[in-house]
């Protein structure tokens, strides 16, 4: 398939597609006249690279993490190092403190929302 399809199919722009190619995260070939074409697994490919950018990975962390995401058939990949694990580890952890940061931060609002308008707030209702 043609960028285009594939931007469309996904909901990435093109732009972004070929960012990813730059990167390593997303292959295609190109046709005699220079066109890039995708095979129709691309278009997992790039829901995968979407959800972890989403999850606030870096491209070079997803250009190590792409192998060893489950394999077409579902089944695990076993491409992942030991290095690798401990790298995702850490992001997780990353993550976790940067939800427990948002939860934090929305209890404070809650508190300003509700003394700003007058109600007892989610904590003192519970």
């Amino acid at each position: 398939m043609r960028i285009g399809e594939l931007a469309r199919r996904t909901g990435v722009s093109e732009r972004s597609l070929r960012y990813y190619e730059q990167q390593g995260l997303l292959v295609a070939r190109r046709t005699a006249g220079g066109h890039r074409e995708y095979p129709e697994t691309a278009v997992d490919r790039v829901v995968h690279i979407q959800e972890l950018f989403a999850a606030g990975l870096h491209s070079r962390t997803i250009y190590k993490i792409l192998p060893c995401m489950r394999d077409s058939d579902g089944g695990p990949s076993e491409t992942a190092t030991p290095l690798l694990v401990e790298e995702l580890t850490a992001e997780r952890e990353r993550i976790d403190r940067m939800i427990t940061d948002l939860l934090r931060s929305r209890e404070v609002l809650d508190e300003v929302i509700a003394s700003a308008s007058g109600a007892p707030a989610a904590a003192e209702a519970a």
